[in-house]
């Protein structure tokens, strides 16, 4: 089976740029809803002293995980913040002291069968770092003996232009990598990895094989770079030939997909029990002078990262969480960096803005060969028009995961990509 995809221009300028740390921030504002499922409640009330890997945010709700402080310092405010999606949800608001104190809650997990690996982590509050933000714990918590799974495939494709977090992790921290799928590999009780990584990174490619060669039971896997390469039903078909289907979670196939940094996290977690409270972030875009991968800590502003990277809010005319195909748009500079952030581009007028007009659709057939999940994108686009829910179900609107591939490729510069998602929402309502 042929995987339909698009070539872009892969952009990687920060490859080779080693991780650095941001300064500390005078202060960081930690929404309570930094993964998909239920917001967390504040642990915390304006006036408390918090220390680095606290926990501030909770609930009891499964579909959720825990939120920790980033910084030492005093809650001055509690408050509503709107979140890229249009919802609302609380935000602690931290005057950092400059200490950065560690919190007495911070301790190694004991860890000796899979529902205490389970539980920790849980509560080191981690959620799938490449982007979609879906709790690691529930993830992990398959009943194996409804669905057995046998195949955890590491997702270290990064096929989005500029990012290189993904690829930092690999190259910066391979053991860590390494110890976290055998982590979850033992206590699941997976019997095969598959490491998979587009073949613009020859020498991650190059080192894992080498630190795997003597092993039977993980496998590393050359992607071809192509996109959408790393979403998460491709990767999986290109590294066990099995597809999902629409509605399907890959757990039904036998496999748990998993962002490479969430393995490495989840290594180091289990070393030292200090929480999710920083992020790898590329910075990159024609408005920063001096791209970069930084370590920063979760609830920093986004306009302290453009001025870390020698970037100026003035001259930004387009500013994007993550990629410029999926990435989400940032409204506001003052954005605080969360957990599923992994990149924050930011391109001058020059660069953002494409003069095009969009002309009526000339039947080429460019957005059915770019469709990974083989969709009918100028047939689902009358479907939505026409608010024929019948028609979108039959044309299986919800396999379309966001890609953006159809609008990219359309000569007619049709909204293709943005009439799935709204279609979508209609069968929602």
């Amino acid at each position: 089976m042929r995987l339909n995809g698009i070539t872009l221009s892969h952009n990687k300028n920060t490859a080779e740029s080693q991780t650095v740390p941001v300064p500390l921030p005078e202060s960081v504002k930690i929404p309570m809803s930094q993964h998909m499922g239920v917001p967390c409640e504040p642990l915390v009330k304006v006036g408390d002293m918090v220390k680095v890997g606290q926990k501030i945010g909770d609930t009891d709700a499964v579909m959720s995980a825990p939120i920790h402080s980033s910084v030492s310092g005093t809650v001055v405010a509690i408050e509503d913040f709107l979140l890229a999606n249009g919802k609302v949800c609380k935000a602690v608001v931290i005057k950092s002291d400059g200490k950065q104190k560690m919190s007495e809650e911070i301790y190694r997990p004991v860890v000796n069968s899979t529902e205490s690996f389970i539980n920790a982590v849980k509560e080191s509050g981690c959620c799938g770092l490449g982007g979609a933000g879906f709790p690691t714990h529930i993830k992990l918590r398959v009943d194996t003996k409804v669905t057995p799974i046998d195949s955890l495939v590491i997702n270290a494709a990064e096929c989005e232009p500029y990012i290189t977090s993904d690829y930092r992790e690999l190259v910066e921290a391979p053991e860590d990598v390494l110890d976290g799928i055998d982590k979850v590999m033992k206590y699941i009780g997976i019997a095969h990895a598959y490491i998979c990584i587009e073949d613009n990174k020859p020498q991650a490619i190059a080192d894992m094989k080498r630190r795997t060669a003597s092993r039977n039971d993980i496998t590393v896997v050359k992607l071809k770079s192509s996109y959408p390469q790393g979403a998460e039903k491709v990767v999986a078909f290109s590294a066990t030939g099995r597809i999902i289907g629409e509605g399907e979670l890959p757990a039904y196939k036998g496999i748990i997909v998993m962002n490479v940094s969430t393995a490495g996290f989840i290594s180091r977690y289990l070393k030292t029990g200090i929480p999710l409270v920083e992020r790898r972030l590329t910075l990159d875009g024609d408005a920063f002078r001096t791209p970069c991968n930084v370590k920063a800590p979760i609830g920093i502003s986004v306009r302290e990262l453009i001025k870390f990277a020698d970037g100026s809010p003035d001259a930004i005319a387009k500013l994007l969480s993550g990629g410029p195909m999926m990435g989400m748009c940032l409204y506001d500079f003052d954005t605080p960096v969360m957990k599923t952030n992994n990149a924050i581009l930011g391109f001058t007028e020059k660069a953002a803005v494409r003069k095009e007009v969009k002309t009526a659709c000339i039947r080429c057939g460019r957005c059915v060969r770019a469709c990974p999940v083989k969709l009918m994108p100028t047939e689902l686009e009358k479907a939505y028009d026409a608010k024929d829910v019948d028609r979108l179900k039959k044309l299986k609107v919800n396999l379309c995961m966001n890609c953006g591939s159809c609008s990219y490729v359309c000569p007619a510069k049709r909204d293709l990509a943005e009439k799935n998602q709204l279609a979508k929402e209609l069968l929602r309502q």
